[in-house]
């Protein structure tokens, strides 16, 4: 019955904490939802797009409340029958902070340094709750600075693989391939979920991120040909290829059809990893101790 209870506990708490992040978010900083250095006398400048309670509340309202009833459902023996608080505050927080950031990338192709630095400091949360409320990974016998270590490297290594990535992309590609804001996110999101962690998080990321990737490459290649037709169709391909040109030239960066950011989805990775981290654990757990990397 308590079950229960904390179920429909946990569906009123997540719609209502989904409703009240499109208010949170529509009184950020003008700041925070903007590239660096921005300008607002520059002529291109124009004020960051806010939520909107439909469709966008709506969308967040959803998300909050399977997130929260499926912790309940995933976790109820671990950290609710048990009390543990540290580790579920990490995930009630978490998840509307993901919402934000997945909000500002869709609008505004940003990702707030801020909320970064929020998942460190539930990294740091979780860190402590490892140390005194114990966790699923290390053993009563492991030292105390194992959890600790754990969360390091995995944000060190998850800010240097994206790093690489964009060291990469910008040396033989010419471009940048990975944005700073995805780096600060990943080191944030490997210090929250640990070494373990990182390893579902990417799974995941990446490949939520195909679902999205390959309709937009689909799209891309129906609007290119479009374009090539309508060049190839006017009286002056010529003058109609510059002015596509100058069309793509003075678009806003937020409006760039063809932009997909991998932050949001590392972020979704991350609750993913947290809200079933029960399950990650008991069919990756044979894996590792084999491996001999467990403590």
């Amino acid at each position: 019955m308590d079950h229960i209870v904390a179920v429909i506990v946990a569906a009123i708490l997540g719609a209502a904490v989904g409703f009240s992040v499109t208010y949170l978010f529509n009184i950020l900083p003008e700041s925070w939802l903007q590239d660096y250095g921005y300008d607002e006398k520059a002529p291109d400048f124009r004020l960051a797009k806010r939520m909107k309670l439909m469709p966008h509340g709506l969308i967040s309202a959803v998300f909050c409340t399977a997130a929260y009833v499926s912790t309940v459902v995933s976790l109820y023996s671990r950290y609710f029958a048990v009390f543990r608080p540290l580790h579920i505050c990490v995930i009630l927080l978490l998840v509307p902070v993901v919402v934000i950031v997945m909000m500002s990338d869709r609008l505004n192709r940003i990702i707030p340094d801020e909320c970064s630095l929020f998942i460190l400091i539930l990294g740091i949360l979780g860190c402590v709750g490892d140390v005194t409320e114990k966790t699923y990974w290390f053993s009563n016998d492991a030292g105390w600075y194992i959890p600790i270590l754990n969360r390091v490297i995995a944000m060190v290594a998850g800010y240097g693989l994206l790093w690489i990535i964009n060291f990469l992309c910008v040396t033989f590609l010419g471009k940048e391939g990975m944005g700073q804001g995805d780096m600060k996110l990943l080191g944030a999101c490997g210090f929250l979920v640990g070494c373990y962690g990182i390893i579902v998080l990417l799974y995941v990321g990446f490949v939520s991120a195909l679902f999205f990737a390959i309709p937009l490459f689909i799209r891309k290649r129906i609007r290119i040909a479009k374009e090539k037709k309508e060049i190839a169709g006017s009286e002056d391909p010529a003058a109609k290829r510059r002015e596509i040109a100058i069309a793509k030239k003075n678009m806003h960066f937020a409006d760039d059809p063809d932009y997909l950011a991998f932050g949001p989805f590392l972020a979704f990775g991350a609750v993913v990893y947290l809200v079933f981290e029960g399950f990650f654990y008991w069919h990756l757990i044979g894996f590792f101790i084999i491996s001999g990397l467990t403590f």
